[in-house]
């Protein structure tokens, strides 16, 4: 790979960790207002789950896009190193 491809590479997969700390944040505080609502205003069912998991499928589909580009290079150099050998 050229030098040019690697930092592009490289820009690509921070900016998509940075994106994925970002909803991390946002989905936390989203999730503590819905709650913090639910707590002094009903006290009933706890109808903020629905956007705990819901939102949280999408959150863990969003992890694993982000960082299984590198869980998957170090899987490749584990295999090239074996075929070196």
């Amino acid at each position: 790979m050229k030098t040019n491809e690697i930092e592009r590479l490289a820009i690509k997969r921070a900016e998509g960790k940075i994106a994925f700390y970002t909803h991390l944040v946002i989905y936390i505080f989203v999730n503590i207002f819905l709650f913090v609502i639910w707590y002094f205003v009903s006290r009933g069912f706890p109808w903020f789950i629905f956007s705990l998991f819901g939102w949280g499928i999408g959150l863990i589909t969003h992890f694993i896009n982000a960082f299984s580009s590198t869980f998957v290079d170090r899987l490749v150099k584990k295999e090239y190193e074996k075929l070196k050998k």
